[in-house]
């Protein structure tokens, strides 16, 4: 039987997952008891718990609608080997629009599955794509 994923891999598989647009199996990264806090989602801050939130999640068709990619990626542990924090660029590309975010992710992963991750993203450049 092999070890569990490492932080530094799940996270690296979820931003693999999420820039593919292979999403429908992300929700496997995640623990059974998961928390998930997105504080600059709008109009309102975001908050998932548990898989079943994130399996919906990841099947939100307004992700097909929207190409990007990541830059930048730069992965750094903590004194807790358990919480590592991420930093990347995505590139936004969605009817002829394009917008380009910072992102933050702080997650913690035990036993290879996500178990809390707040979540810090500019949701108004995706916002911005998506209308006319």
């Amino acid at each position: 039987m092999s070890d569990p994923a490492t932080p530094r891999q799940v996270f690296e598989s979820l931003l693999r997952g999420i820039t593919s647009g292979e999403l429908a199996d992300l929700w496997q990264l995640y623990a059974e008891d998961c928390v998930v806090e997105i504080p600059f989602a709008r109009p309102a801050p975001l908050r998932y718990e548990g898989l079943a939130a994130m399996k919906e999640h990841f099947t939100n068709p307004l992700a097909h609608r929207i190409d990007l990619s990541a830059e930048d990626v730069e992965v750094h542990r903590t004194d807790d080997p358990e919480v590592i924090v991420g930093e990347w660029v995505y590139r936004f590309s969605a009817g002829g629009k394009t917008a380009v975010s910072r992102n933050i992710q702080v997650m913690r992963v035990r036993a290879g599955k996500i178990v809390w991750s707040r979540d810090f993203h500019d949701h108004a450049a995706v916002a911005a794509l998506l209308t006319d």
